[in-house]
């Protein structure tokens, strides 16, 4: 599994913390959640590798036990639609990624049972979100 800090920027960091503090996840969720905000590395936009997963960012990961493949985009709440491939950054899976890199394997409750996700790319989508939150 992940050995590595998160990489994220200070935005998205206070979305996460504000997320652990209102929402109902799981509490092996919240513990991991909790772990990895604590030894997260806040990374200036401009400074943020091109394959940290972050929001709109489009991901491709595997999952690993059924060899399954999804491709979406990580959005904020308002912007979410499933029809269109983008997935909020307060849903399981798009928690579960923000902050990894293209090459992780990322372990997370989801609603249908504990799974591990593999990032096999990140393509970020708007350069112009990264400008805005500096």
């Amino acid at each position: 599994m992940r050995t590595e800090n998160l990489m994220i920027v200070q935005r998205e960091l206070d979305l996460l913390k504000k997320h652990l503090n209102d929402s109902v996840l799981s509490d092996y969720n919240k513990k991991k959640l909790l772990e990895e905000l604590k030894s997260a590395v806040v990374i200036k936009p401009d400074d943020l590798p091109s394959d940290v997963v972050c929001i709109d960012s489009k991901v491709e990961i595997e999952e690993i036990h059924s060899g399954q493949k999804f491709t979406f985009q990580i959005v904020l709440p308002a912007e979410a639609n499933m029809k269109l491939g983008k997935v909020s950054v307060f849903a399981p899976i798009g928690i579960a990624l923000l902050g990894y890199r293209t090459g992780s394997e990322v372990q997370w409750e989801m609603p249908n049972g504990l799974k591990t996700f593999k990032i096999l790319q990140v393509t970020q989508l708007k350069d112009e979100f990264k400008m805005a939150l500096d």
